[in-house]
């Protein structure tokens, strides 16, 4: 039963507007993350053939509080390997997992270290959940405070234990120097190594729920509405800063929790700056302006971009280099399906760009081959999209060559960026840079487009930009 006190996340007593009861996080129950938990305690035991009678520990660490200056915070974000696993969103905290003596995996008791309940701290920082409230709004077995931790690394320091955890990139550095660095130096001198446990973390990750998908189409919905209303607004002058506020206030004035990453606002020559997040200049009558941007939505991201002229028409250089992306991007979303692949789609794009550029007189004809896609790659040097789930770049060790699965979810997003400076292109197209990017979900039938509310064709774009909706 959740406690009827406030602890540190909603839970279905204190939100119930959020949360339904047995739900760890909106949308998501507690059932989902012991399937979560299952489904890895399954995974390592294939990985675990021939280490049998051998005990198997799971450990990950959440993240730390991070400080912008002295004792000024930054707003928490929980490691998401870790918030995966068990939806318990405080920090200084470590989720394991525990083989069953005598019993076979996936047969495991998923524990909990949490902060200790501490008055004059939650007087300052707010509730924690404590052990009471980890178990019951988790449902994982058992709760332990921090400190309790200690001994439980004392014990696997033995030959018959194995320890799944990630030395190479540790997300909380005091608890990893603390309790994993000394263990982790103990078993490699009995040369009883510990095993990395990301990449298995990622394989489930990569794959989607009903449940997952369901949060997903509610930050896409989001996004496109925020970026209606961010056209809306959109005049010229403009300055980027207000369009990067009206879209990050539509964003969260409709539930999000959080802008997924610091968006791209950039006007004119600066949207041929791939990562321009300054967004502090003036956007000039007849420019385009490039927004990337995405929200946080119950612990999952969206990713969208769109390109548009502030004063609401389009000029005909700009309307011929937006509606060739926008050609590519139709026919790069068209093989979103089972068996093509990431790398596949972006081979795809290469070509198609290069079609177009030659079209647009921006491209001449290539001696070979490798010069034709090296020319191309000057004006889209970037690839055709990323896994996208609970992180925008999702699941990053995951091979883009991998063949796509039902369930996964990507990006799409061609581009052509013709710098002011490029004297070797048209001079009606300098100074022009256009991505259009989409959020889609790979079913076994057509593509599940997660942002296709977001407005992209000419005609309607224009038709928001000049308020004639």
């Amino acid at each position: 039963k959740i406690p009827n006190r406030y602890l540190g996340q909603p839970s279905p007593f204190t939100h119930p507007h959020l949360l339904k009861p047995g739900e760890v996080t909106p949308g998501l129950s507690q059932v989902e993350y012991a399937l979560r938990r299952h489904k890895l305690m399954s995974l390592i035991q294939k990985e675990a053939h021939g280490w049998d009678g051998l005990d198997h520990t799971v450990i990950l660490l959440s993240n730390p509080l991070y400080y912008m200056s002295n004792d000024i915070p930054y707003v928490f974000h929980q490691d998401t390997n870790f918030l995966y696993l068990c939806g318990f969103q405080e920090p200084d905290s470590i989720l394991v997992l525990q083989s069953i003596p005598g019993k076979a995996l996936p047969s495991h008791k998923s524990i909990l270290y949490v902060p200790r309940r501490d008055p004059s701290r939650e007087l300052w920082d707010g509730p924690r959940s404590g052990t009471d409230g980890a178990i019951a709004l988790t449902g994982v077995d058992e709760a332990y405070t921090i400190e309790e931790f200690r001994p439980l690394v004392a014990k696997l320091k033995g030959e018959s234990n194995i320890v799944w955890y990630d030395l190479t990139k540790p997300v909380h550095t005091e608890l990893h120097s603390d309790y994993m660095q000394p263990l982790a130096e103990i078993k490699a001198r009995n040369k009883n190594h510990i095993q990395g446990i990301r990449h298995l973390v990622q394989n489930l990750r990569l794959i989607k729920s009903p449940a997952e998908i369901e949060r997903m189409k509610i930050a896409g919905r989001v996004t496109a509405e925020a970026f209606m209303e961010t056209m809306f607004a959109s005049k010229s002058p403009v300055d980027e800063a207000f369009l990067y506020a009206k879209f990050e206030f539509e964003c969260r004035a409709r539930g999000a929790d959080i802008l997924a990453y610091p968006p791209v606002v950039a006007g004119g020559n600066r949207s041929n700056t791939l990562h321009y997040v300054k967004n502090n200049q003036l956007i000039k009558d007849g420019e385009l302006v490039l927004l990337d941007g995405g929200c946080e939505s119950s612990c999952y991201v969206s990713d969208i971009t769109r390109t548009w002229p502030v004063n609401g028409r389009f000029t005909k250089p700009q309307a011929e280099l937006y509606q060739a992306v926008l050609d590519i991007q139709k026919s790069c979303l068209s093989l979103c399906s089972p068996g093509m692949s990431l790398e596949n789609i972006y081979s795809l794009m290469l070509s198609l760009i290069g079609q177009k550029l030659k079209e647009l007189g921006i491209l001449k004809s290539s001696s070979t081959e490798s010069h034709f896609f090296k020319a191309v790659r000057k004006y889209c040097p970037h690839h055709v999209g990323h896994y996208l789930g609970m992180d925008v770049h999702d699941t990053p060790d995951i091979s883009r060559s991998l063949p796509l699965q039902p369930g996964m979810v990507i990006t799409i997003e061609p581009g052509i960026y013709i710098p002011e400076d490029d004297v070797s292109a048209p001079e009606r197209f300098r100074g022009i840079g256009v991505r259009i990017e989409d959020d889609v979900v790979i079913t076994e039938d057509a593509p599940l487009i997660l942002s296709a509310d977001c407005p992209k064709e000419i005609y309607h774009i224009e038709q928001i930009c000049g308020r004639s909706l």
